[in-house]
């Protein structure tokens, strides 16, 4: 897309509209806009996000691999907590625009509702109707991650687009995609209003925010300007986060504000998304979920801790090759338990433990993440937390209770959307993770066979000599360093007679090597196929047999959706 700067604005995009394969996203030209509807499978690709990493940092001084370490709090994982929330918002969005087309009187009725607070022209009415199911809340506990998912997703969408021309008819209109605000700490109303108008003129250049000031108007005069600019801007999607502040609300403050997005839904048609942790529940379990019963496009979330399963050890392992310690450690069952009992499942304690961990290491001089080091960091550390943490292991009810952060007892959860149950979702990441380390392990290979060339070089072998074998060696085994493949140049090089071996200048043999580079050679493709032809097999058929080849029902996309 195009950028445009607006005057005193922001950055926005000029709109391309796009065909619409859903009928009712037809002929809508701020669903046209928006970028296409995506399958899964490109969700994670673009949630997800993996900084660089080379295992030649590892070799760094340890004043500069401890500041690496931070990199870990950049990796985000996608789970299917994340795919789940990024359809709602999607639909959601489109669904909100459906019932606001701008060629469509409705639009403009409701400008003259809002204007003249009655409806003086006897405008008709019939298909005034909004869904009332647009928004949808998610509950989560604290350290989540529900405040950065919600970013990533919301950054998929561009904030605001320009629209100028729509088939050929002039259409001049600022499209606001979305807006997220924070529920203000004393659950103030007039406070939420201000950041809105804030955040619109940041957004497009307007001064609500200093005529709202200037004339002091009240809350509920604000809230009616409101509804003006709402649809003037044509937002599609309000996001409020830290809706538990709404339980420090004065006397029928909190009541006040929650009718006032039941309003949004119902009048505008615009979609609102209430993000917060249990605490909220008693306010939104009141007045407002009797207005909303039965909202939510597929009904509203609530996400606990993350369980023990195969979610878990999908998240450990997107961010355990991250490892800045001198010696490298294996992920295995035992480093997942300790990590998931120091940590109760909460993603944000994962980062923070696994980081103080390597940070410790590092800079203790032992140069491994040892179970002992994972529980000393976290036991020093985490001290705030402790208490909570304990009530987790525990199971104690009443302990829980008492932090109302993390307390999901109470909850009903027959109203809520608990987990998704695409498991083919949690397939396509680990197959995804596993792909990007092993190409992440080839570019250190091939690091790693240049050095060794360099090396080769330095004790008098030829350049092209030296190029020649180190390209002839089997890469299987992806972790080989450039000493272990100098050694095993040297060792074939006298092997195979070639010329007078060079001198070493202190390169230590080390048994065994032989025998590791025959067993290497028998995985190598080519030899497959040359067995195969031996065999009277076609290389299809001798490929198929030793896995290189994966049949249809093998595939993960054959599967069944659960």
């Amino acid at each position: 897309m195009k950028k445009i700067i607006i005057p005193n604005g922001s950055m926005a995009e000029e709109a391309q509209y796009k065909e619409q394969v859903i009928p009712d996203y037809q002929d809508n030209p701020f669903i046209e806009a928006l970028p296409n509807l995506l399958s899964p499978h490109k969700v994670v690709e673009k949630l997800a996000f993996y900084p660089q990493y080379h295992q030649n940092e590892r070799k760094l001084d340890s004043h500069y691999r401890i500041y690496m370490v931070d990199r870990l709090f950049q990796v985000f994982q996608p789970l299917p907590m994340n795919i789940e929330l990024e359809r709602k918002i999607s639909r959601a969005l489109r669904q909100g625009y459906v019932f606001r087309n701008p060629f469509e009187s409705k639009l403009a009725q409701g400008f003259c509702r809002d204007y003249y607070g009655t409806n003086p022209v006897n405008l008709k009415d019939d298909d005034g109707f909004y869904p009332s199911s647009f928004g949808f809340t998610l509950i989560g506990i604290s350290g989540l991650g529900k405040t950065s998912s919600l970013k990533r997703i919301l950054n998929m969408y561009p904030q605001v687009i320009v629209h100028s021309e729509y088939r050929g008819i002039p259409f001049s209109a600022y499209q606001v995609v979305w807006v997220k605000l924070e529920c203000p700490h004393d659950g103030s109303i007039k406070g939420l209003l201000y950041e809105f108008f804030s955040e619109i003129d940041r957004l497009l250049g307007t001064n609500y925010y200093q005529k709202m000031m200037k004339t002091r108007a009240t809350a509920d005069a604000m809230m009616t300007v409101m509804n003006q600019v709402v649809r003037n801007c044509s937002l599609g999607l309000l996001v409020i986060d830290e809706i538990q502040h709404l339980s420090m609300a004065k006397s029928g403050g909190s009541e006040k504000m929650l009718n006032f997005f039941v309003n949004l839904v119902n009048n505008v048609g615009v979609p609102v998304i209430l993000v917060g942790t249990p605490k909220a529940v008693k306010v939104l379990q009141g007045d407002f979920r009797q207005a909303r019963r039965g909202s939510g496009l597929g009904g509203d979330m609530v996400c606990d801790r993350i369980q023990k399963d195969e979610v878990w050890d999908l998240l450990v392992s997107s961010i355990w090759h991250y490892q800045w310690t001198r010696k490298e450690t294996p992920f295995t069952p035992e480093i997942s338990s300790i990590l998931y009992e120091e940590t109760q499942g909460i993603p944000d304690l994962l980062k923070k433990v696994y980081a103080i961990a390597q940070a410790y290491a590092i800079s203790s001089g032992k140069e491994e993440i040892t179970p002992y080091i994972i529980r000393k960091a976290a036991k020093e550390n985490l001290k705030l937390v402790q208490p909570m943490l304990t009530a987790l292991k525990t199971g104690n009810i009443r302990e829980i209770a008492k932090y109302e952060d993390i307390c999901m007892t109470g909850i009903d959860f027959d109203d809520f959307l608990t987990r998704t149950k695409e498991s083919i979702n949690l397939d396509l990441r680990a197959k995804e993770i596993k792909k990007r380390q092993n190409k992440m392990k080839q570019e250190n290979l091939m690091e790693e066979k240049k050095e060794a060339v360099v090396k080769l070089v330095d004790l008098g072998m030829d350049a092209k000599k030296a190029q020649k074998i180190i390209d002839t060696m089997p890469s299987q085994n992806q972790d080989v360093s450039a000493e272990g493949m100098v050694e095993d140049a040297m060792a074939l090089f006298k092997d195979e007679g070639m010329k007078e071996e060079p001198e070493k200048k202190g390169i230590r043999k080390v048994k065994g090597r032989k025998e590791k580079q025959s067993t290497a050679n028998l995985l190598d493709i080519r030899t497959v196929v040359e067995q195969g032809k031996k065999d009277n097999k076609s290389a299809y058929e001798v490929l198929k047999e030793s896995g290189y080849i994966i049949s249809f029902k093998d595939d993960i996309f054959s599967r069944e959706v659960v």
